[in-house]
């Protein structure tokens, strides 16, 4: 435990001069993740793109990593993975429309089925403060079906707005991270 703080401990003090680049990592997430949210079908498109031209990228990795590797048993399942990546890497930059259309709604299928879990746990399991996970299944399962709802319209601003979102929260919590640094180069 205390070799644990003070490791975390001389960290910090590594990273104390460097806060300002946290900070500005933080401000350039909450900006662009604001651009997001106000523009999500730009994001959405983007988003879609980026995972298909990503899985093309790794279905070339691991097919080129199969052959380094050499002769060996699961050589043919790893050219066999690269290949679906490629391929569904092709078809999702192929009809990106269609493509948000479809992750959208397993957006909303994920939703929906961990909403319920969250739910039907809570009621049964009853652990400490199981109304707040009762809570978050029923607004988590709303949210799916709202989603679900709205199709395929929805598929036009869902992805860009989640990844808006997430951007802002990872933006604030780099800010804070540079906020506590700075204070550690106070202190040191």
């Amino acid at each position: 435990m205390v070799t644990d703080v003070a490791r975390l401990n001389h960290e910090l003090h590594a990273l104390r001069n460097q806060w300002w680049c946290f900070l500005l990592l933080g401000i350039a997430l909450v900006v662009i993740g604001a651009l997001c949210i106000a523009e999500p079908f730009v994001m959405t498109v983007g988003g879609v793109l980026i995972l298909g031209f990503l899985l093309i990228a790794a279905g070339i990795v691991q097919i080129v990593s199969s052959f380094w590797a050499g002769k060996w048993s699961g050589m043919l399942l790893h050219i066999l993975i690269g290949v679906l990546y490629g391929v569904v890497g092709y078809m999702i930059i192929d009809d990106p429309a269609l493509s948000m259309v479809i992750l959208t709604k397993l957006i909303a299928i994920f939703l929906i089925v961990d909403g319920l879990f969250r739910i039907v746990s809570a009621l049964f399991v009853r652990f400490q403060d199981w109304g707040w996970v009762l809570l978050n299944g029923c607004v988590t399962l709303l949210l799916g079906v709202i989603i679900s709802r709205q199709m395929p319209e929805a598929s036009l601003w869902v992805i860009g707005l989640f990844i808006g979102i997430e951007m802002i929260f990872n933006g604030w919590a780099w800010i804070m991270l540079a906020m506590g640094l700075r204070g550690v180069a106070r202190a040191g």
